[in-house]
């Protein structure tokens, strides 16, 4: 058997599981829900996503152009931002694409950029939102969005940072209700939400962007729940979570440099279990090229 042949076949990027699934939503919400968004407003701004990415790509002088990750965040903004104004969606999307390649530390993205650029238009200007009640309360498409979420973010390792955030916030809930001696059908009305699914296992599960360690990724998730709790139930403010994520997210090179671990790379090196002393083949991610540095170059075979 030759070489060629012998080789396993590479496991399938987690983005593009990201990609089908935020894909599914946004047609099930155009769709059946009734979303405020049309469908020109979603074109509008999965267009400029992907023309600020290869922008971004010919300005760094990036060896490829890679949609994916433009994908992601042109469809996450279609699902979550809202606003009156073309020219702000345009500029929502161009931020968000833009602080991949000029907020970094280490190698590393600082901020989620959807979450980043929400709350870059939303502090910049009031004329943009977020609409976390467009979901509906539905429990069959709060199921769904988990399932399909626990699909994502297995696939892409961070299933841990997910389930630790979701575990201290229903603990906050439901803490809060039973010192106040509420009844539980509030809480349950505050956790059934799409937003908070779509926040959990699509936002703050970027493995870019996470702590590079297990115990420093349930610190973050435990971090971030306890800030959204305290805007949210303390301060009465909405997007508590959004605004948590930004700001706990500044803190995660300290986090990185406390908690150590590898660095998480979408496309990972693999070998050959067949070929005995067989090198391993290295793909590098590009936007891990340093701000106006060296350029990252793919090895081949």
């Amino acid at each position: 058997m030759s070489a060629e042949t012998s080789k396993p076949r590479p496991p399938l990027d987690a983005r593009c599981y990201q990609i089908a699934v935020l894909s599914g939503l946004l047609v099930y919400g155009l769709g059946w829900l009734r979303f405020d968004i049309t469908p020109g407003r979603a074109a509008l701004i999965l267009g400029s996503a992907l023309l600020s990415q290869y922008a971004c790509t010919r300005l760094w002088k990036l060896p490829e152009f890679d949609p994916r990750s433009a994908l992601i965040s042109g469809l996450s903004l279609c699902l979550l931002l809202r606003t009156n104004s073309a020219l702000l969606a345009v500029v929502a999307a161009v931020v968000t694409i833009a602080s991949k390649f000029l907020i970094r530390w280490n190698g590393k993205h600082v901020f989620n950029p959807t979450n980043f650029g929400l709350v870059f238009m939303m502090l910049l200007t009031g004329q943009v939102w977020t609409s976390p009640g467009q979901w509906g309360s539905a429990a069959y498409f709060g199921f769904l969005m988990a399932c399909l979420g626990g699909l994502v973010v297995n696939r892409a390792s961070r299933s841990d940072v997910t389930y630790a955030f979701l575990a201290f916030f229903v603990t906050i809930q439901f803490g809060r209700s039973l010192w106040l001696m509420q009844p539980l059908t509030i809480p349950v009305h505050r956790l059934e939400s799409g937003a908070l699914l779509l926040f959990a296992f699509f936002m703050i599960s970027d493995p870019k962007t996470t702590p590079n360690s297990r115990a420093g990724r349930i610190l973050f998730g435990a971090l971030v729940a306890a800030l959204a709790g305290i805007i949210q139930l303390g301060l009465y403010r909405t997007n508590g979570m959004l605004w948590s994520l930004a700001l706990w997210s500044m803190a995660v090179p300290l986090i990185d440099r406390c908690l150590p671990g590898p660095r998480y790379e979408w496309t990972r090196p693999r070998s050959n279990p067949r070929m005995k002393g067989a090198a391993d083949e290295t793909i590098p991610d590009p936007e891990r090229a340093p701000l106006l540095g060296p350029v990252l170059r793919p090895t081949r075979p």
